[in-house]
């Protein structure tokens, strides 16, 4: 299986935006979100993707296949930090869950993009809880930090960072 990730361009926005509204769809089971008059739950900072020089999209390919897409921003939760990085949306489609892919999506846009890293988890959301712990602790040798019961701008969770900036000699 050949698993990549490619940086979303302008031109394939739509694609992506399709993509969020599934994601959105089964994200609703822990948010409880409802979709708009239009029947899309929308995406507040979609457009700034393609305006933000700190954001980054990317579309997940498995064997030349749209497999999932992950966003990152600069935004963070706590303290701001320098060269910060938060894992905004991570979506992998059903069918490619549970080969491995996530593990090593995760860990190319983390090796990509060094820094700072936030990675939130719903409360509700147990598999997303699992799943980061997992693949945050065998990615940075358990070098990590969690916070629990975080209540800020609408996010109910919990948190994981950890930096991957640091050059070892």
């Amino acid at each position: 299986m050949k698993v990549i990730i490619n940086e979303v361009p302008y031109e394939r926005k739509e694609v992506l935006a399709r993509l969020i509204e599934m994601y959105e769809h089964e994200l609703s089971e822990y948010t409880k979100d409802d979709v708009n008059s239009k029947g899309q739950y929308g995406y507040t900072y979609f457009d700034s993707y393609w305006k933000d020089e700190k954001r980054f999209p990317y579309f997940i390919e498995v064997d030349n296949q749209l497999a999932g897409f992950i966003l990152v921003c600069d935004y963070s939760y706590v303290k701001p930090l320098s060269n910060k990085r938060m894992m905004a949306e991570f979506f992998v489609m059903k069918k490619y869950r549970r080969l491995g892919i996530g593990k090593k999506v995760a860990f190319m846009v983390f090796d990509l993009l060094k820094g700072n890293w936030e990675i939130g988890q719903l409360t509700a959301n147990h598999i997303s809880k699992i799943f980061w712990e997992k693949i945050i602790k065998e990615y940075t040798d358990d070098n990590y930090r969690k916070i629990l019961n975080v209540n800020k701008e609408g996010f109910v969770g919990q948190l994981i960072l950890f930096d991957n900036d640091v050059e070892l000699y």
